[in-house]
């Protein structure tokens, strides 16, 4: 057998094992969201994934190692949304050198980049129960932790750079500043769980994160 055959086989084998990890990844976002995270067994999450426990265990060594797959892949969609919006509503505003924005040009460009994040309720309340776990648990407080740093870290980064294009800056540490309006956020989905309020994520968010940041950033 030659090396392209090989190298053939390889890439199939690995498109394989990610698509087999994508449909266990979906079912469990289902089983969690139905069961809660802590009554989900590896059982039920491979039954619905039309796999074996066997075949979970090929590609995650514990329900919890799936559920930071699952957070990382919430994070990258996320962040990727942040980054479409902002490429498709403010850079054309202030081009690529940046330019100096009104108020509510500032207003109206956040909220159309928010209405591009994805809507799915059941993420804050499977994300809500595994943060429940993870204060309870100190064997994986440490990677919940590291994952929320991670992503406020790149989420900061992304926030700091688009109000620099827009000649703003926070007036308090940015990275204070992104996790203040992210805890908001969630603090305000947990509300509307409770509440049953039927908004869409985005309308919630065009109420409160515009005004938010304008309060916390100032012109340069």
């Amino acid at each position: 057998m030659d090396s392209t055959t090989l190298s053939e086989e390889a890439r199939t084998e690995s498109a394989r094992r990610q698509r087999t990890r994508a449909r266990l990844l979906d079912a469990a976002f289902d089983v969690f969201a139905e069961q809660g995270v802590r009554a989900a067994s590896v059982e039920t999450i491979a039954e619905a994934a039309g796999f074996t426990r066997g075949a979970f265990y090929s590609n995650f060594s514990s329900k919890e190692e799936l559920f930071f797959a699952l957070m990382d892949r919430e994070k990258t969609m996320r962040l990727e949304q942040l980054n479409t919006g902002v490429a498709q509503y403010l850079t054309p505003l202030v081009g690529e050198q940046g330019s100096d924005l009104g108020d509510d040009e500032v207003i109206q460009t956040i909220t159309r980049i928010l209405e591009l994040q994805s809507d799915d309720r059941r993420w804050w309340l499977v994300q809500a129960e595994f943060q429940l776990m993870a204060l309870r648990d100190h064997t994986i407080a440490a990677d919940y932790l590291r994952y929320h740093d991670e992503f406020f870290a790149d989420l900061t980064e992304i926030v700091v750079e688009a109000l620099s294009s827009a000649r703003r800056r926070f007036t308090i540490d940015p990275a204070e500043a992104v996790r203040l309006i992210a805890e908001l956020c969630a603090q305000g989905e947990a509300r509307a769980v409770l509440a049953d309020d039927q908004r869409t994520f985005q309308e919630r968010l065009s109420e409160s994160v515009p005004a938010i940041l304008l309060a916390l950033t100032e012109r340069i």
